[in-house]
C-alpha cells in the first residue's frame, strides 16, 4: 500500500501540491491558537531565533503566499513526499528554531512555512535565480554564496584533507579557515554566528564536472554540527545521495553511525556536539 500511495503522488503532482498546501493551512490555524505559548520550550538554548522583524502578521503573510502558490503551481518540489516528511517531522518537534537550507527553490516557501517563528535562511549559488524567487517570495530570507570548488575535484579533495592539519578535529573551524579547502569560508557572517538546530543541504549543483558539488556544504555542516553548545544533536538533512560524491562525503564526514532514517534519496543524520577536544577523526 505505501508503495501504492507513493506511485499515486508521483504520478498526480497535483495531490503532492494539494496535501502540502493543506498542511501549510493546518500549521497556520495551529500558530493562531498557540501564539501566547513559550517558544523558549520549543528549541534550543542557542535559538534567539533572530528573523529580522518578524510578527505574526508577516509569518501568516508567508504562509499565505506559500497556499496560494503550491494550490496554483504545476511545479512540485525537488523532494517526494516521503522525504519532506522526515524533515517535516522533525520541524514539528523543534520549530521554532534556527534552520539553515542549501539551496534555493521550488520547496522554499514550503521550508519557511513549516518553522513559523522560527529562523530559516537559504543560501543559493545562482544570484539571478535568488532574484526571481525573491521576486515571487519577498519574506524569504536568502543570501548568494560563491562555491570554490568543483565536482571534478571531489576525488582529490577527500583524499587530501587529512594532511592539512586545518581540515581535522579537534581544532578544525570554517569561518576565515582558508586554509582547508573543504570549510565554506565566503559565507555571510550570520551563518557563522548562529548556531543552527536543522541544516538542509539539497544545493549546491553537483552533476557535472563544471559544478561546484556539494563537498564543501557537507563538510562545513559536519563542522558546525560537531562545534555546537547548545543541547541535543544538530539534524542534518542531505538530499541525493543516489549520487557517488554525496555519499562518500555524507559516510566519511556526517557518519554512518549518525544516520537515523533514510528516505528515498534523502539521509537524516542527528549529529551531536563534539566537546571533546582530544577527538582527532570525524567518524
Amino acid at each position: 500500500m505505501k508503495n501504492q500511495n507513493r506511485r499515486v503522488v508521483l504520478e498526480r503532482p497535483w495531490l503532492l501540491t494539494l496535501m502540502i498546501a493543506g498542511t501549510i493551512g493546518a500549521l497556520i490555524l495551529v500558530n493562531s491558537f498557540s501564539r501566547t505559548s513559550s517558544d523558549s520550550l520549543l528549541c534550543s538554548l542557542s535559538g534567539e531565533y533572530t528573523r529580522p522583524g518578524s510578527s505574526d502578521d508577516s509569518l501568516v503573510q508567508t504562509q499565505l503566499i506559500a497556499i496560494l502558490h503550491y494550490a496554483t503551481s504545476r511545479v512540485v518540489p525537488q523532494q517526494s513526499l516521503a522525504e519532506i516528511t522526515v524533515s517535516f517531522d522533525v520541524l514539528q518537534s523543534s520549530s521554532p528554531c534556527n534552520f539553515l537550507v542549501f539551496g534555493l527553490g521550488h520547496d522554499s516557501l514550503m521550508w519557511s512555512s513549516f518553522n513559523p517563528k522560527g529562523n530559516t535562511l537559504f543560501l543559493e549559488e545562482d544570484p539571478k535565480w535568488t532574484q526571481t524567487v525573491l521576486k515571487q517570495a519577498p519574506n524569504l530570507r536568502a543570501h548568494t554564496v560563491r562555491y570554490q570548488t568543483h565536482l571534478s575535484e571531489a576525488d582529490q579533495l577527500l583524499a587530501s584533507y587529512k594532511s592539512e592539519s586545518a581540515c581535522l578535529p579537534p581544532d578544525v573551524s570554517v569561518r576565515d579557515n582558508t586554509a582547508c579547502r573543504l570549510a565554506l569560508t565566503g559565507l555571510p557572517n550570520e551563518v557563522y554566528d548562529t548556531e543552527w538546530d536543522l541544516i538542509m543541504i539539497d544545493a549546491p549543483r553537483g552533476y557535472f564536472p563544471e559544478a561546484p558539488g556539494r563537498m564543501g556544504a557537507i563538510f562545513t555542516a559536519a563542522v558546525m554540527s560537531r562545534a555546537r553548545k547548545g543541547d541535543g544533536p544538530t539534524h542534518v538533512f542531505l538530499h541525493d545521495v543516489n549520487r557517488r560524491i554525496e555519499k562518500v562525503y555524507a559516510e566519511e564526514f556526517l557518519c554512518r553511525k549518525n544516520l537515523v532514517k533514510a528516505e528515498g534519496r534523502l539521509w537524516h543524520f542527528a549529529i551531536p556536539p563534539a566537546p571533546n577536544h582530544t577527538i582527532t577523526a570525524f567518524c
